[in-house]
């Protein structure tokens, strides 16, 4: 009795788990959403800058004369769910989404190979509609994007994710356009320094007509972490910004030179700390 009373002063500890963290450094890969959400009570600030196409030439300054820009905000309403909204000037378009965490990449006790995330986004074209013979419907500018988001970090260098995506437009341009497009991205981080890390992502268009009328949308870029600050540089062959443009609307062919230098500048403010970290 007094061996089984030792062992269990002295017994073997309950297993744990051990989630990964950081498989992204923000809550983009480049353009397309990552699984990474805000912490709770913190608020994300986006800049997204994408300029005009390299091959416009020293007229155009080579894009930087021309430019789409969009603004947005991320809050962590808990650590497994944020909500975001945004302006962007392409088409003047306001966009609101949703992002839940679903499963998290973890060993130990729980095992779970991969992390899963839920991104839902509604946006509204606000464009002047110029000829009085068309009908103005509020509800023929609004588009609507779902994606799952499915990643794994394989190392403290390598991370990978898959997004099916599922978009409807309410109006299209054409009547032989999709107005449900189907869609699979994929993208990659690789770390090259402390602070740096080559990312690359693609997505294929799989809706036939949609793939017939636009290009897939691919793009190379860096993270840059500094503080609280972590900035993204990248050239794609997609102008626009919000999901609903890039992933179904992108024109550039990058054979032809159809690049646009772009950006992203994120930076986070702590509203509201967890009540552990509170006096």
């Amino acid at each position: 009795m007094a061996q089984d009373e030792l062992m269990d002063a002295f017994g073997e500890d309950e297993p744990t788990t051990e989630y990964a963290y950081a498989t992204f450094k923000t809550t983009r890969i480049s353009l397309g959403q990552s699984v990474e959400n805000p912490p709770s009570g913190n608020l994300i600030f986006d800049i997204q800058h994408h300029f005009g196409r390299v091959n416009g030439g020293a007229y155009e300054f080579f894009g930087l004369d021309l430019a789409t820009l969009r603004l947005g905000l991320q809050y962590g309403i808990t650590d497994w769910l944020a909500i975001g909204i945004g302006r962007s000037t392409l088409e003047k378009t306001y966009d609101g989404s949703v992002k839940a965490k679903i499963l998290r990449q973890s060993t130990g006790a729980v095992s779970m190979p991969v992390s899963i995330s839920y991104f839902g986004s509604i946006a509204i074209n606000t464009l002047k509609i110029e000829d009085p013979a068309i009908r103005d419907n509020f509800s023929d500018r609004l588009s609507y994007v779902n994606q799952l988001l499915i990643a794994r970090k394989f190392s403290s260098a390598i991370s990978l994710q898959l997004s099916p995506t599922f978009i409807h437009r309410n109006l299209v341009e054409k009547t032989v356009d999709d107005n449900d497009v189907w869609a699979l991205g994929a993208g990659g981080r690789f770390k090259l320094s402390k602070r740096i890390s080559l990312n690359l992502e693609y997505y294929w268009v799989i809706s036939e007509q949609t793939a017939k009328d636009y290009h897939d949308s691919f793009t190379v870029g860096f993270d840059i972490e500094t503080g609280g600050h972590v900035f993204q540089l990248f050239f794609t062959n997609s102008q626009g910004i919000v999901e609903q443009h890039f992933i179904p609307q992108t024109t550039g062919n990058w054979l032809d030179g159809d690049i646009h230098f772009g950006f992203n500048i994120s930076r986070a403010f702590v509203l509201s700390k967890p009540k552990e970290f509170r006096e």
